[in-house]
Order: structure tokens, then sequence, then C-alpha cells
């Protein structure tokens, strides 16, 4: 795992938005404690061509490293307010992008 910067793409269906709330409100501290960043989130996505197309809200968050979003993903604390969002949406996909190393 390097330090080139990673991004996280979800695509998230919320069902329950009292249950996504509760996920909301302990995400971001432990986003930053992972040196996480909220880039966007967008609910009225429009997709332009291919078969899949994603509805509800996609998010993207971005990392400095892998082994960053690795542990955020792994820490405990995430896991447990998980346990909201997984209950108040449909998560279709949580992806990790990895982002282009620097060029000199």
């Amino acid at each position: 795992m390097s330090d080139t910067p990673v991004f996280m793409v979800a695509n998230l269906i919320i069902k329950d938005s009292d249950q996504y709330r509760n996920y909301e409100q302990g995400f971001f501290p432990i986003l930053k404690k992972h040196g996480g960043k909220l880039l966007t989130f967008d609910d009225n996505i429009e997709s332009f061509e291919g078969s899949a197309q994603p509805s509800g809200r996609i998010v993207i968050l971005k990392f400095p490293s892998e082994k960053a979003a690795r542990d955020w993903w792994d820490d405990p604390d995430y896991q447990t307010i998980s346990e909201f969002r997984r209950a108040g949406t449909d998560t279709r996909f949580l992806t990790l992008v990895h982002g282009q190393p620097p060029r000199n």
C-alpha cells in the first residue's frame, strides 16, 4: 500500500432518514480521525451512459492513503455506527478507487 490518495465512492438509497441521520451524526469525527474528507455528495445524480444506472445518493470521500481508508473501515467505532447506515439505506456499492501516483 502506498501513500497515494484513494477515494471511496458510495451509492446509497436512503430508506429510513432517521437511521441515516444517526449514522451521519457519528460519521464525521471518525472520518476526520483517519484523515478522510467528504469531497461531495449528490442526491440528483445523472448517468450519461451504461446499463447500470445508479440512483439515490452518491458520496465521494478522499483519504490520504489506502492504509488510512482501510483503517477507517476497520475502526470499531465506524463499524458500530455503520449499522445505522445498513439499517437506513440500501447500500448499492461502497468502492475503493485508487488515485494516480504523483507524476515527476
